[in-house]
């Protein structure tokens, strides 16, 4: 089982900075960040963006792995995208994982004038985003004469990369995915799938929830000739009223759990003082001290 801790991009660097550093030192495997304009009811607090965030995090760091929690399409091109994060993992020496989404239905979706997008539409944007990022963050042999495409939403003609990646061929894409369409385009391109289960459903019908994405992403997999125990399964454990770090006897529970349903890895979110997430960095200390007995 791997670890990874979400830090919200919310406080100023120094205070970040401990945050960061100490997910390094508790032993998380993974350290990730929101990709969004703004969030929920969090939209009028301070929020930085994602990518200096990252890049200040590589900087402070020298072994957890680092991703987007996860980047979408509502406000990214890929290929300005892909230039940033195939920096980013130079600077990281190839620790950065990008999690990737279609893309919500707030602030995001309509803070830049954006129309309002059916299911459908944000799907075929979501497959153009991902095909172009898988495309573009692999090494571009020089002479190539650049990289294009064309779609109904997206369009590069030429482009070219920052060189040689520091992963090979690319740098890891974790695809977030629910539906079954979502579901075939990770088990198609993905090196991990996330999920977040449905949030409105009471503990128990959540659990059971997860299970049975789970079974069909594995369905999936085997639908597209692809060993399922080569894709990493990653669950937040987060959604709703639920939060995992409530005390470490919670977490230790949600990740025997999270392992019974097929999971290799669990997300938590940092303890924040009130409202979402709010709970007690001491139980933080308390998980992550039992970490290497929870592997």
């Amino acid at each position: 089982m791997r670890f990874g801790i979400v830090i919200l991009p919310q406080f100023p660097w120094p205070e970040a900075a401990r945050r960061w550093q100490a997910a390094e030192a508790y032993g998380f495997d993974v350290a990730w960040t929101y990709d969004h304009l703004s969030w929920r009811s969090l939209a009028d607090e301070p929020w930085h963006a994602t990518v200096p965030t990252l890049t200040a995090a590589a900087m402070a760091t020298s072994t957890i792995r680092l991703g987007t929690f996860v980047a979408n399409p509502n406000f990214r091109h890929p290929v300005p995208f892909a230039k940033e994060l195939a920096t980013l993992d130079q600077i990281a020496g190839g620790r950065v994982v990008a999690g990737l989404g279609s893309g919500g239905t707030g602030f995001d979706a309509h803070v830049l004038g954006q129309e309002p997008l059916s299911p459908g539409q944000r799907h075929e944007r979501y497959v153009e985003f991902v095909e172009a990022l898988d495309r573009l963050l692999r090494f571009e042999q020089p002479g190539s004469g650049g990289i294009s495409f064309a779609g109904e939403w997206f369009t590069a003609e030429r482009a070219r990369m920052v060189g040689a990646p520091a992963q090979s061929p690319r740098l890891p894409l974790q695809l977030a995915a629910n539906g079954p369409r979502g579901l075939a385009l990770a088990a198609r391109l993905a090196d991990g799938w996330i999920t977040t289960g449905r949030a409105e459903l009471d503990a128990e019908a959540w659990w059971r929830n997860v299970g049975e994405l789970s079974r069909r992403f594995a369905e999936a997999c085997a639908e597209h000739g692809r060993d399922v125990a080569g894709v990493a399964r990653v669950l937040s454990l987060d959604e709703g009223d639920r939060y995992s770090l409530a005390s470490a006897a919670a977490f230790e529970d949600a990740v025997e759990r999270a392992r019974g349903l097929g999971f290799d890895e669990v997300v938590a979110h940092w303890p924040r003082e009130s409202g979402i997430y709010a709970g007690d960095e001491r139980v933080l200390e308390e998980v992550a001290a039992r970490l290497p007995a929870l592997r």
